[in-house]
């Protein structure tokens, strides 16, 4: 496979930027490769620098639910764009996200846009600090929140890509209020509260955790989150960046009928443009600044572009309900279909899936951690020598976009079925 010209932009890239990237899991350095410099995508294939087409199976890392290039969310944003392209200040399109969010989702009465996933959680864990007036919070093994201070504590994707889950330069104060949870165990949840009583100002989690591979809740594991933190006085926070407007239009809360205080939001809802939001109940979203004392503010956030693209998109999946159940059913067969061909362990729930390589169940950190590396990769490699883009990481999650079709699934399939049988 060609990659002369990616490989040469990867040398100008490292002169310029630190380890030639802008997010670390795209240096593909923990499979020994170079990354790919990508230069175009429509429906669900990927372009390279050098022409290479690959079947895409990670979509921006989730946004692309219609698949790259959705005619309606392109032209959409191409009639916003002769308007321009940000105004720093109030527009139409922010309240029209606002009100598609709050009236279609039953557990949003209120909702801040902002720019980014990081900064959602980050302002979520802020304002249950202020409204509860304590200091604590709980987080899971391996669940990835953003680079937040208080959050790279054994965080998930890069950081475990790459085999250290903290970070330096965070400070001893940063995250000595940070208490590690176990994930899918409700008793080590209770355990901390039990330790810290009155202190806990919130539990935050990805309600399926899609940032360690793709880790699904256990039977009751949720709705028992819900309830200690009722009974403790803490806030419930999901982190529903990957997850929300995929697993369903209310995300993995709708899914299980959780009531979470406040949920974060990224991905889908800016269409591929860069974006974030956290919204949650009336009461607590109240706290936020102007109405309430906790300060957050944002020069670009709800810009006009990122509006655009987000409206298109969520408008079509509002109207073609149909679209979550035939990715999900795409998802479903891929995943049998893997575990059949390569007898590995693969977690799947809606259009997210995830083969870990280990014959054991896969249902949190340490056992996600346990799987064999050196196999990913070999099969990481084997995908993209046969152009199959997938996540250069086994800690990531597979995407399927309505963009899929069932040729292409049988094909990945005959793709597997190749490198098992070392053609």
């Amino acid at each position: 496979m060609n990659t002369q010209k990616s490989n040469a932009l990867f040398e100008r890239a490292k002169k310029v930027m630190p380890g030639g990237v802008n997010s670390p899991v795209r240096a593909y350095r923990s499979v020994g490769m170079n990354p790919l410099f990508i230069e175009r995508a429509k429906g669900n294939r990927i372009f390279d620098a050098d022409g290479n087409e690959y079947i895409d199976f990670i979509g921006s890392w989730g946004p692309m639910i219609l698949g790259h290039a959705d005619p309606d969310v392109e032209e959409a944003v191409a009639k916003q764009m002769e308007k321009g392209f940000s105004f720093g200040a109030c527009t139409e399109l922010e309240v029209e996200m606002a009100e598609l969010m709050t009236e279609n989702v039953s557990h949003i009465d209120m909702v801040r846009m902002v720019n980014s996933g990081t900064e959602a959680t980050m302002s979520a864990i802020r304002i249950a600090r202020g409204f509860t007036g304590r200091s604590k919070l709980i987080k899971f093994e391996g669940c990835y929140h953003g680079h937040n201070d208080n959050l790279l504590v054994k965080a998930g994707s890069g950081a475990m890509t790459f085999g250290n889950p903290d970070s330096a330069g965070v400070t001893k104060g940063a995250a000595e209020d940070t208490l590690l949870a176990e994930y899918n165990n409700l008793e080590s949840v209770k355990a901390l509260f039990d330790a810290n009583p009155g202190e806990i100002a919130c539990v935050i989690l990805e309600p399926v955790a899609a940032n360690m591979g793709v880790i699904p809740p256990a039977e009751g594991f949720l709705e028992g989150l819900r309830e200690l933190c009722t009974k403790e006085g803490a806030l419930f926070i999901a982190d529903e960046v990957i997850t929300g407007f995929r697993l369903g239009f209310s995300g993995a809360c709708g899914r299980f009928g959780i009531d979470p205080d406040l949920v974060t939001y990224g991905k889908i809802i800016g269409g591929g443009m860069p974006v974030g939001a956290y919204g949650g109940k009336k009461e607590v979203m109240e706290m936020v600044s102007p109405v309430g004392p906790v300060y957050q503010a944002g020069t670009l956030s709800g810009n006009p572009l990122a509006m655009t693209a987000g409206i298109a998109t969520l408008k079509k999946l509002l109207a073609h309900p149909e679209i979550y159940d035939e990715i999900d059913r795409m998802a479903a067969v891929l995943a049998e279909g893997m575990r059949e061909i390569c007898g590995k362990t693969v977690n799947q729930i809606g259009s997210l899936l995830c083969m870990f390589h280990t014959k054991q169940p896969v249902t949190n950190y340490a056992q996600a951690c346990a799987s064999d590396l050196d196999a990913f990769t070999e099969s990481f490699k084997a995908l993209l020598k046969r152009r199959i883009y997938t996540a250069p990481s086994q800690f990531e999650a597979m995407f399927i976009s309505a963009a899929f079709t069932d040729a292409d699934i049988a094909r990945v399939l005959e793709v597997y079925r190749e490198i098992v049988e070392g053609e």
